[in-house]
């Protein structure tokens, strides 16, 4: 691959990682350090990568947790696997039942928009499948940095102090007491450098590492889960957490000039990426900062992204097939419809036949690209009480139509925001890449790889280009330092353009390459959060 390691006018001038032995990239430099520690001690890049996971949701509390879901591509042995560690809704929930107390559409906090949570089988699966030493010693850092506290970082802080004033005005109920007895514990916010810990989360990785996850899903923490939500006239049961799987599955996959992109396949929304990819293919894409360019991706970005909300949810549940939304049939059908002004796309019909991503690689050339999330920061406000269990809130992206594809139904999987991403070559691994954050994570996936295919830019300048976000209809955001020319001639063309001021609404990621015959790690990480890369 040939990347341009030293110039690219409008990055921060930070220049990519390089490191032999080992590298872990993500968001938060104390997760980071702690998988690269577990690489020290002779682990392997997945155990590094539970480590690290574990680690997030101690001291990124704002984007994941422990009752968040989870999922990962793989690379072993010459070989990619995908696990799916999303969770269902309870068997016992229905449209009827959420109506019934007086919701029109699925609620965004509380109980009833939590699923079973997929992360603690994610860590268990992993490690028992891949790892090389024992998952109480990978998570002994998570362990350590709750029992024992951590200063906060500047980021870090400034979501959580947003998160806790949202909550203080908007969650008034008991059953979410217990959010603010664990993340404001003086009745506020920690600030920056200030040092939050939490024994109850400690104790939970703990009996999690013991038992390889069994006490969550059919043990003690699931027995406290379970009298929870009874207490409080929740869905959630004991029966759900004990019936739960996470599931191994065959990723999917675009030849996009040469390379193999890939992503895990429905209930997640990666298709998006790469039907988007799959448009973007049948065209000459010469140069970057090109109003033609920029057009062409927001078009083929809103095509991708109206079919994928039309037809992604649990894959058991689906009306099409990934390989028919990947047909190069529906895409050059797609692609036609792309002329020189902005669409308002509707969906097509194919031919019928708040987040935490790491990226870590060792030695050996093992390489896992990670990513967990409770989704919309904090997740549900739902914590169980002195466990450090913040539950997600995933079942918000169910419809209460039950004419929707999405359409809530009992024991079904949602709509899936969360993605990792693998890039291959001739049967040879580049490498793992993510770009975290709802709705924009397809869309960074889909400007990173054509940085770093198109445009052959090094990891850390593919990170740091200006991004654009769709939003809906015809509005983008764009960020400050995104082209003002080629802004003004996309306006001209129909595109709402809107400068954001906030650069958390585009993504924050991360990228570790690979070269094929020296085995020398470049990485690349988010100038968008405190992230950091940990090499040795």
């Amino acid at each position: 691959m040939n990347l341009d390691y030293l110039n690219y006018p409008y990055a921060s001038q930070r220049m990519a990682t390089f490191a032999k032995k080992g590298m872990v990239a993500t968001s938060q430099p104390l997760a980071a350090q702690a998988g690269l520690d577990i690489l020290k001690k002779g682990g392997n890049a997945i155990d590094a990568a539970i480590a690290t996971a574990a680690t997030l949701t101690v001291v990124e509390p704002t984007s994941n947790g422990i009752g968040g879901d989870a999922f990962a591509l793989v690379w072993v042995k010459g070989e990619l696997h995908g696990l799916n560690a999303s969770g269902p809704a309870p068997k016992s929930i229905s449209i009827d039942a959420v109506k019934e107390k007086g919701h029109e559409k699925m609620p965004t906090f509380g109980l009833l928009p939590v699923t079973v949570p997929g992360v603690p089988s994610a860590w268990a699966e992993l490690s028992r499948r891949f790892g090389k030493l024992p998952l109480t010693e990978v998570l002994e850092p998570a362990i350590k940095y709750a029992e024992e506290g951590y200063p906060l970082s500047p980021v870090l802080a400034k979501y959580w102090n947003a998160a806790y004033k949202k909550y203080k005005e908007t969650l008034k109920d008991p059953e979410f007491k217990s959010w603010f007895d664990t993340f404001a514990p003086e009745g506020r916010a920690p600030e920056i450098g200030e040092v939050w810990s939490s024994e109850g989360h400690a104790n939970t990785l703990r009996s999690i590492a013991e038992t390889n996850a069994e006490s969550f899903y059919k043990g003690e923490l699931a027995d406290k889960i379970d009298a929870f939500f009874k207490e409080h006239g929740g869905f959630l049961s004991k029966e759900d957490l004990a019936d739960y799987k996470p599931q191994w599955v065959q990723p999917i996959s675009v030849n996009y000039r040469g390379y193999d992109v890939w992503e895990i396949p429905p209930n997640g929304q990666g298709i998006v990426a790469l039907m988007a990819l799959n448009i973007l293919n049948g065209f000459d894409i010469k140069e970057k900062e090109s109003v033609e360019t920029y057009h062409k991706q927001i078009e083929a970005m809103k095509l991708a992204f109206s079919d994928g909300k039309k037809y992604v949810t649990d894959p058991e549940k689906m009306s099409v097939s990934a390989a028919q939304l990947l047909s190069e049939e529906f895409a050059a059908e797609r692609r036609s419809l792309i002329g020189d002004e902005a669409l308002s796309p509707e969906p097509g019909t194919p031919p019928r036949g708040g987040t935490v991503y790491l990226a870590a690689a060792d030695s050996e050339g093992n390489m896992i690209s990670y990513i967990q999330s409770n989704y919309m920061g904090f997740g549900s406000g739902i914590v169980i009480p002195d466990t450090g269990i913040s539950l997600q809130n995933r079942g918000h992206d169910f419809s209460l139509d039950p004419e929707h594809e999405n359409a809530l139904e009992p024991g079904k999987k949602t709509y899936h925001t969360i993605i990792p991403g693998f890039l291959t070559k001739d049967g040879e691994a580049v490498g793992p890449f993510g770009v975290m954050g709802g709705y924009m994570q397809p869309q960074g996936h889909t400007q990173v790889i054509m940085n770093t295919i198109d445009f052959h830019l090094n990891p850390q300048a593919a990170l740091d280009s200006p991004r654009w976000q769709w939003i809906e209809d015809n509005k983008v955001l764009v960020e400050p330092n995104f082209p003002s020319h080629v802004a003004q001639a996309l306006a001209r063309r129909g595109h709402q353009i809107q400068v954001a001021l906030d650069g958390g609404s585009f993504g924050r990621g991360q990228i570790i390459w690979r070269d094929p015959k020296t085995g020398v790690l470049a990485g690349g990480t988010e100038a968008r959060t405190d992230g950091s890369i940990a090499s040795w």
